[in-house]
């Protein structure tokens, strides 16, 4: 009789195999993650800076007032970064749409960004001292106002039909490297993006 043999895989010789299968997978993982945080912290950014666009041009489309809100992140059950909502009219009119930031990017003031609207490096466009998340309405008040009325004209108001000139803060808690922030400039709804570099161990913020 014919004999006949059964080849395969010893236990030993899958679990070896397994083990480097996941060790492979952790060390993809840990190279991939920060460039995964990096493009949600774009993400965000863009997702701001484009829902500012969308309401002032909307506003100049439709000939009415497009009003942004924003909040600040939140925790509990369903965490997020911030929200940001327009409306028609004011801020209890037809709502035109809403976005959230994902949890670990926030509209936040990050310790060690620089706070004199006037010695270098300053804050974005020289607006405020970094004091305020939403630091909308300069030079109105206290500013720190977190509403901004898109004109059919092409400018930009606050609540009283004030100018509104101001800067929202983002970016990953903790990181300084990802801050970000975008600039409104009232007479004409100009909008700024920035983004904080270090030159020489000195934090400034440079235009994008």
């Amino acid at each position: 009789m014919a004999s006949t043999k059964t080849s395969g895989f010893t236990l030993l010789e899958v679990m070896i195999a397994l083990s480097v299968i996941l060790i492979l997978s952790g060390i993809a993982v840990m190279t991939l993650q920060p460039t995964l945080q990096a493009e949600r912290v774009n993400n965000a950014y863009n997702t701001t800076l484009t829902s500012l666009r969308l309401a002032r041009e909307a506003a100049a489309a439709d000939m009415r007032i497009y009003v942004v809100s924003f909040s600040g992140p939140v925790t509990g059950a369903n965490p997020n970064g911030g929200t940001i909502t327009v409306t028609q009219n004011s801020t209890t009119g037809t709502q035109l749409f809403s976005t959230i930031l994902p949890s670990d990017v926030t509209f936040h003031v990050e310790p060690g960004v620089p706070t004199s609207p006037t010695t270098a490096p300053t804050t974005p466009d020289g607006f405020g001292s970094a004091a305020n998340v939403f630091d909308f309405d300069q030079g109105i008040g206290t500013a720190g106002g977190t509403t901004i009325y898109f004109y059919p004209d092409g400018t930009a108001h606050d609540l009283n039909g004030n100018i509104n000139n101001g800067v929202v803060y983002l970016g990953r808690p903790g990181f300084l490297g990802t801050c970000r922030a975008i600039t409104l400039w009232g007479a004409t709804s100009r909008l700024r993006g920035w983004r904080l570099y270090q030159n020489s161990g000195v934090w400034s913020w440079s235009q994008q």
